[in-house]
């Protein structure tokens, strides 16, 4: 069991009872270590610091039941500021910034994408183009589609964009303070300047995890 300032992060076999308390409950300390396949006395330790910490609780000769930080660690709240950007994140459909317009605008629907991203010649970030982006600079305008996209594309350092490790509370933020409907995924490039798209994530992504925690899925 590790500790950080206030934070206990529990082992394997503390989350397993958890999660056997969970399912079964009331159960008690001789059931739960049945089903581990380990004696009573080896997870003495562990119910004492789970009930501790409240993560479960104890009824003489009834066993042991879900306590409230159980339940708070699985409120739909709680596993939503638990999951990353990389947890589910999409591919990144990626264009050179070298392709015109009427390319982006294919590639746009082929691909089904709201974005499109894209690269230089070292395959680094170099600007992001929307459906409303395109749409804006071809309504009307007949031979717009032979321009280049970089002429159109939002260009860096005027990309928002978020890393696999930021949680998808903080991506919607950006999402909501920046209105815009996509957020690169990037990282920093290995021995050479520039940030690296590996992925991307978008408002489809927010409403599909919300849909997700809240069907319990």
């Amino acid at each position: 069991m590790l500790k950080e300032g206030n934070i206990i992060e529990l082992t394997a076999r503390q989350l397993e009872i958890i999660d056997l308390v969970s399912k079964y409950a009331p159960i008690t300390g001789e059931r739960i270590a049945e089903l581990l396949g380990v004696s009573r006395p080896t997870i003495r330790s562990d119910l004492a610091v789970l009930v501790m910490l409240r993560h479960i609780d104890a009824k003489p000769k009834v066993g042991y039941f879900l306590g409230t930080a159980a339940h708070d660690v699985h409120a739909p709240s709680k596993l939503i500021e638990s999951v990353k950007v990389k947890d589910v994140m999409g591919i990144p459909v990626l264009l050179r910034e070298t392709v015109t317009v009427s390319d982006a605008v294919v590639a746009l629907f082929l691909e089904n994408v709201g974005s499109l991203m894209i690269v230089n010649q070292e395959g680094a970030l170099a600007g992001v183009v929307s459906r409303k982006d395109l749409l804006k600079v071809t309504l009307g305008q007949a031979t717009a589609t032979a321009m280049p996209v970089s002429l159109v594309m939002t260009r860096q350092p005027n990309i928002v964009t978020v890393k696999p490790e930021d949680s998808v509370l903080e991506a919607a933020r950006k999402m909501i303070h920046h209105e815009v409907d996509t957020l690169p995924v990037v990282k920093a490039m290995e021995g050479r300047e520039g940030l690296e798209v590996v992925g991307r994530i978008t408002k489809t992504t927010m409403t599909k995890l919300l849909l997700d925690v809240a069907l319990g899925t």
